[in-house]
Protein backbone atom coordinates (compact mmCIF):
# COMPACT_ATOMS: atom_id res chain seq x y z
CA UNK A 1 0.00 0.00 0.00
CA UNK A 2 1.32 3.49 -0.92
CA UNK A 3 1.62 6.07 1.66
CA UNK A 4 -0.15 8.96 -0.31
CA UNK A 5 1.45 11.53 3.14
CA UNK A 6 4.89 11.14 1.43
CA UNK A 7 3.37 11.81 -2.38
CA UNK A 8 1.32 14.76 -1.46
CA UNK A 9 4.05 16.94 -0.48
CA UNK A 10 6.01 16.32 -3.72
CA UNK A 11 3.61 18.27 -5.94
CA UNK A 12 4.29 21.64 -3.95
CA UNK A 13 7.62 20.89 -3.47
CA UNK A 14 8.33 20.84 -7.01
CA UNK A 15 6.46 24.04 -7.69
CA UNK A 16 8.36 25.57 -4.90
CA UNK A 17 11.23 24.25 -6.54
CA UNK A 18 10.60 25.70 -10.28
CA UNK A 19 9.40 29.37 -8.58
CA UNK A 20 12.54 29.58 -6.89
CA UNK A 21 14.63 28.62 -10.48
CA UNK A 22 12.00 31.26 -11.81
CA UNK A 23 12.84 33.93 -9.42
CA UNK A 24 16.71 33.10 -9.89
CA UNK A 25 16.53 33.29 -13.60
CA UNK A 26 14.87 36.60 -13.39
CA UNK A 27 17.62 38.16 -10.82
CA UNK A 28 20.22 36.76 -13.16
CA UNK A 29 18.10 38.19 -16.33
CA UNK A 30 18.62 41.82 -14.23
CA UNK A 31 21.76 41.33 -13.37
CA UNK A 32 22.41 40.61 -17.07
CA UNK A 33 20.81 43.80 -17.84
CA UNK A 34 21.95 45.96 -15.01
CA UNK A 35 25.63 44.79 -16.76
CA UNK A 36 24.21 45.97 -20.20
CA UNK A 37 25.57 42.21 -21.79
CA UNK A 38 23.48 42.23 -24.63
CA UNK A 39 22.06 39.08 -24.03
CA UNK A 40 18.36 38.04 -23.99
CA UNK A 41 16.24 35.93 -22.29
CA UNK A 42 16.50 32.93 -24.74
CA UNK A 43 20.45 33.44 -25.28
CA UNK A 44 21.12 33.80 -21.13
CA UNK A 45 19.46 30.25 -20.43
CA UNK A 46 21.59 28.77 -22.61
CA UNK A 47 24.20 30.30 -21.14
CA UNK A 48 23.12 28.96 -17.98
CA UNK A 49 22.38 26.02 -18.76
CA UNK A 50 26.46 25.46 -20.61
CA UNK A 51 27.79 26.60 -17.05
CA UNK A 52 25.44 23.85 -15.37
CA UNK A 53 26.83 21.56 -17.76
CA UNK A 54 30.30 22.46 -16.57
CA UNK A 55 31.20 24.90 -19.38
CA UNK A 56 33.82 27.17 -18.28
CA UNK A 57 32.13 30.72 -17.95
CA UNK A 58 34.88 32.71 -18.82
CA UNK A 59 35.66 30.70 -21.65
CA UNK A 60 31.86 31.06 -22.60
CA UNK A 61 32.18 34.76 -21.97
CA UNK A 62 35.02 35.20 -24.60
CA UNK A 63 33.35 32.67 -26.95
CA UNK A 64 30.43 35.37 -27.24
CA UNK A 65 32.66 38.01 -27.28
CA UNK A 66 34.27 36.74 -30.00
CA UNK A 67 30.95 35.76 -32.46
CA UNK A 68 29.75 39.18 -31.75
CA UNK A 69 33.15 40.69 -33.40
CA UNK A 70 32.85 38.46 -36.26
CA UNK A 71 29.15 39.32 -36.35
CA UNK A 72 30.14 43.24 -36.48
CA UNK A 73 32.86 42.88 -38.78
CA UNK A 74 30.79 40.58 -41.54
CA UNK A 75 28.14 43.06 -40.84
CA UNK A 76 30.64 45.95 -41.71
CA UNK A 77 32.25 43.97 -44.93
CA UNK A 78 28.75 43.55 -46.03
CA UNK A 79 27.88 47.30 -45.86
CA UNK A 80 31.17 47.88 -47.64
CA UNK A 81 30.69 45.57 -50.52
CA UNK A 82 27.11 47.38 -51.35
Amino acid sequence: MRDTNMDAGKPRELNSRTEEARETFNTLLEISKVLNTGLDKETLGICIRLCEQGANPEALATVIRELRRETQALKEADDDAE
